[in-house]
C-alpha cells in the first residue's frame, strides 16, 4: 500500500467534488473498471501529492494539465512530482485538457497501451 499525507484528506475529497469538466469526461471512460476491467481512482493521495487518477493494478497515474501546467513554475513542479512518482515505480502519462475534448479516442488509446 503506498503511504500518503493525510493532511490532504480534505482536499483531495473536495476536489473529486469538484472536477473539472476535462476530468469529468475522462472519469466516465475509466469509472466501473471500463478499461480491460482495470480499476481507477480519482484524486488519489500518494505520498504528499494528489493525482488526478491512479490505477494500481498498472501502477499507473494519468494527470490532465490545464493552462497553469504550461508555465515555467508549472512545468518544474509537474517535472519535480513525476520524477518523485516515477522513483516509486508509478508510471505517468500527462494529457492536456485540450486533448481530453479533442481526441478523447487518442487519450484512451493511449491509456490503453499502457494497461
Amino acid at each position: 500500500m503506498l503511504s500518503y499525507d493525510k493532511q490532504l484528506k480534505t482536499l483531495s475529497q473536495h476536489l473529486r467534488k469538484n472536477m473539472t469538466d476535462a476530468e469529468n469526461m475522462l472519469w466516465l471512460k475509466l469509472r466501473r473498471k471500463q478499461l480491460k476491467g482495470y480499476p481507477f481512482y480519482r484524486q488519489k493521495i500518494i505520498g504528499k501529492y494528489i493525482v488526478d487518477f491512479y490505477c494500481p493494478k498498472a501502477n499507473l497515474v494519468i494527470e490532465l494539465d490545464g493552462g497553469q501546467h504550461y508555465s515555467e513554475t508549472g512545468k518544474a513542479k509537474d517535472g519535480t512530482r513525476d520524477e518523485v512518482l516515477t522513483e516509486m515505480g508509478i508510471k505517468v502519462l500527462r494529457f492536456s485538457d485540450r486533448d481530453v475534448f479533442e481526441n478523447i479516442g487518442g487519450v484512451m488509446e493511449g491509456i490503453w497501451s499502457c494497461l
